[in-house]
């Protein structure tokens, strides 16, 4: 059994909210303390362990029980700790909707694919955040790649991953598919 100086209920709640709990809670643990957050959003695994990497903090693991993601992480000290920062290049949904017809762009759309089978940019790539690592050679680096999720959170980070691993025309779609007016396609693909 792990011991956790805090538990965090996310139970039910989609992204950007598991992160955003978490990092509330981070602020009130010390050094080494332990939280566990416990989420059923699937892509909860990928952004929890995604955000502790990018701040400074240790993800410890995940363990799944009856549906429900439990994630681990202790909180790092002061020197460990990074600032945490937003992926620079941003573009609104007003502005992507201008550019989806443009052969020289790829939209990847980091949600979860039941999210992304309910309604979807036409012409997205579906690639989850959790799956992104193993799956960025699918990509091409000579286009533009809009990097597009519900809120804009998921796809911050997925938008720094790429720009680690070599894309150097990557942007941020904000505020993502929660307010997107554009063209919605469900076909499965």
């Amino acid at each position: 059994m792990i011991r956790v100086n805090m538990t965090v209920d996310a139970k039910g709640l989609s992204c950007p909210m598991p992160i955003v709990k978490t990092k509330k809670a981070m602020n009130e643990l010390q050094p080494g303390q332990v939280l566990e957050v416990q989420a059923t959003d699937k892509g909860s695994k990928a952004d929890i362990k995604a955000w502790a990497e990018s701040t400074g903090h240790q993800y410890l693991g995940t363990i799944e029980e009856e549906n429900v993601f439990k994630h681990y992480i202790r909180k790092a000290n002061d020197h460990e700790t990074k600032d945490e920062a937003t992926y620079p290049h941003v573009i609104s949904n007003e502005q992507l909707a201008e550019k989806i017809k443009d052969d020289s762009v790829v939209i990847v759309d980091v949600r979860e694919p039941a999210e992304y089978a309910f309604g979807h940019i036409p012409g997205a790539v579906s690639i989850p955040f959790g799956e992104l690592e193993d799956r960025v050679n699918e990509l091409p680096k000579d286009k533009t790649i809009y990097v597009v999720c519900r809120t804009g959170m998921r796809s911050d980070l997925a938008a720094k991953k790429l720009t680690e691993k070599g894309f150097t025309n990557v942007w941020n779609v904000v505020s993502g598919m929660s307010k997107w007016e554009g063209p919605l396609d469900t076909a499965q693909s």
